[in-house]
């Protein structure tokens, strides 16, 4: 039998990823704000607790999966956080808050004696359903033995550093550029539709070709051209994700010209499409100035 462990947050990211470690053998304690949320995995075999700071009661590696930087230091720092827990001894944040953020948790877990890994992961809900996740890990050298087989069990695991918030900075460069392709792609797909192109012939030839991205292979065909929309990851996820990226580059005194372009596409398809819409509904914001739909 693995270990016990604790898992806070059961979102559309955390409760697949908790699921995979159930399946995976572990014995889990598990907390969330929704107790439908929880009651899922209890019905796997989950134990429930009534808050994060029972959680790392019980669990000596403690895993989250939080939407925000505010709800991260929440849930770790708070009255009755994860940093009261009596048996926790690691943990593993697999949320973006970008790297200052990062820092203060781990500066505040070191202080108590407990090593905190910094392991955003990047695929999606239906990376996170399968395990098919990349994993990018920032911790001491000596600590990623002992989580590597753990967090293999929700996709590729890669090492990018010993200092926290290096696994931050790795997610935040990878979703500026899943945002530029999304938003450069929904502006040529309108561009082929508006002209007179067919958008599924167009995305084949995409694909085909030197301009396939993220977006053409997946987004597109899967969730746009049917337009159903159901990624599970929100527009106003993706705009705080590019805020924090823009922070950290105003930081290292990096350009960033084309960062705020799109950062500012994103900005208005939160304003006028919704920013609890999912984000590739951006494409409606290019769709409803040019007057025509993307769809099969």
């Amino acid at each position: 039998m693995a270990a016990h462990i604790g898992f806070i947050g059961l979102g559309n990211m955390g409760g697949p990823m908790a699921s995979h470690l159930v399946g995976a053998g572990y014995a889990l304690t598990v907390h969330d704000v929704r107790p439908e949320s929880v009651a899922a995995l209890v019905t796997q075999g989950a134990r429930a607790a009534a808050s994060p700071a029972e959680v790392a009661h019980a669990a000596d590696t403690v895993l989250l999966s939080l939407p925000s930087p505010g709800i991260v230091r929440d849930v770790v720092l708070g009255a009755s956080g994860v940093l009261t827990g009596a048996r926790v001894r690691t943990v593993i944040d697999l949320s973006t808050t970008g790297a200052r953020t990062s820092e203060e948790i781990a500066a505040a877990l070191a202080a108590r004696g407990i090593v905190a890994v910094d392991a955003p992961v990047s695929g999606g809900t239906a990376g996170a359903a399968r395990g098919t996740l990349a994993v990018m890990v920032a911790c001491p050298r000596a600590t990623f033995p002992d989580v590597e087989p753990m967090l293999a069990n929700l996709g590729r695991v890669f090492f990018v550093g010993e200092r926290p918030g290096m696994g931050q900075t790795m997610k935040l460069a990878n979703n500026l550029l899943s945002a530029t392709a999304l938003a450069a792609t929904s502006e040529v797909l309108v561009f082929g539709v508006r002209s007179g192109l067919d958008p599924s012939t167009m995305i084949a030839v995409l694909n085909a070709g030197s301009g396939r991205n993220s977006a053409t292979e997946d987004k597109f065909p899967r969730t746009i051209l049917p337009r159903t929309f159901d990624t599970g990851f929100t527009t106003g996820l993706m705009y705080k994700d590019l805020q924090l990226y823009l922070e950290q580059a105003a930081a290292a005194e990096v350009p960033t010209s084309v960062a705020r372009a799109v950062v500012e596409l994103w900005r208005r398809a939160c304003e006028e499409i919704g920013a609890e819409r999912d984000f590739t509904t951006i494409v409606q914001l290019v769709e409803r100035a040019a007057g025509v739909e993307v769809k099969e």
